[in-house]
């Protein structure tokens, strides 16, 4: 399998983050990204490429463009306003205030296009951002021009960003840029597979309405997880997109035993939806030791997974998104891949 992999997510570094009344070192950090690309030379699994450069045409296809030109000057906006260090949101236009009128001040914009104080800018956050786009549409470009499957090792992950905002570490939503990106590159249908630990609440938002697109979401129940507020059972699409949105919130605590359930279930309706690509959104904290999800996933269970998606049959795209154990990262993130080419 062909992976594609960018030094430039180095640039998003040393910020931090507001979590559970403190702020903190951010828990996404680069050396999630170095790990998995020294594992994936470690067990032989393909050749890395760099990625190809790429406008951002493709992003404007699911955000909007007053998001898009706002991550590309927020960190000079901050520092234009004298700040220093991480640029972080700290007030948002909730229920009773306006969101109609967008803001002037840096401080007021960050709340303004976010929905939580997790993702946040330093320097080179925007250049890092562009990266992270580019690997995907390059490995999306490697599945449309034949390979079985490919890798994109993104960094930041995409599938908390939405229409309009970010939040979760994520800022372009790269799974869905690389759906719409098949779509209309030939492609009738898109299948997305998020078997990350959160919900995958900004691919559900950008996709609700539609029906081009399938979205599976295995994921922690938000009555207790994050992001709290998307992700419930009875949130199955809108409007054409009716029955084309499908979640499985669980409990803290699930078993292989009972996520692998719902696993065969998603890959079930995704093979009854005959999507001509499937999009993965991988995220390893489900693992039983990540210290922000609540999972029992063992080591042993990854390349299952892998195996399972591969019983699918069709053209595959790997997208990089969540995992925060960082020392057993890439040796789950890999093994998924394993599983999958092995089958």
């Amino acid at each position: 399998m062909k992976s594609v992999y960018s030094e430039r997510h180095k640039g998003h570094a040393g910020n931090v983050e507001l979590v559970a009344g403190a702020i903190v070192p951010a828990f996404e950090m680069p050396s999630r990204a170095e790990f998995i690309r020294a594992r994936i030379d470690g067990v032989g699994l393909g050749p890395v490429l760099s990625p190809q450069a790429h406008t951002l045409d493709a992003a404007l296809r699911v955000h909007k463009p007053d998001f898009i030109d706002f991550l590309g000057r927020a960190y000079p906006m901050w520092k234009a306003a004298g700040r220093e260090g991480t640029a972080m949101p700290f007030t948002w236009p909730t229920r009773g205030l306006r969101g109609d009128r967008p803001p002037e001040s840096i401080e007021a914009l960050l709340g303004y296009y976010s929905f939580d104080a997790g993702a946040t800018l330093v320097e080179g956050s925007w250049d890092a951002i562009k990266s992270s786009y580019e690997v995907a549409l390059t490995a999306a470009g490697l599945v449309k021009g034949g390979e079985k499957s490919a890798f994109a090792l993104c960094r930041p992950p995409g599938h908390h960003a939405g229409s309009g905002f970010m939040g979760g570490y994520c800022f372009i939503n790269n799974a869905a840029v690389a759906a719409q990106w098949f779509l209309d590159n030939g492609a009738r249908k898109v299948a997305i597979l998020d078997v990350d630990y959160h919900h995958g609440n900004g691919t559900q938002e950008i996709f609700y309405e539609r029906d081009d697109v399938l979205v599976l979401n295995l994921h922690g129940d938000p009555a207790n997880e994050y992001p709290f507020f998307l992700g419930f059972a009875d949130e199955k699409g809108a409007g054409k997109g009716e029955g084309f949105n499908v979640n499985y919130p669980m409990p803290a605590g699930t078993t292989f035993e009972v996520w692998g359930a719902a696993l065969d279930d998603a890959c079930a309706k995704a093979a009854a939806y005959r999507p001509d690509v499937l999009l993965v959104s991988l995220g390893v904290d489900t693992f039983e030791k990540d210290p922000i999800s609540a999972f029992k996933l063992k080591t042993e269970h990854y390349p299952l997974i892998g195996a399972r998606i591969a019983k699918l049959g069709l053209p595959t795209l790997f997208v990089m998104e969540g995992g925060y154990a960082v020392a057993e990262i890439a040796v789950n993130a890999v093994g998924v891949l394993t599983g999958f080419e092995d089958a």
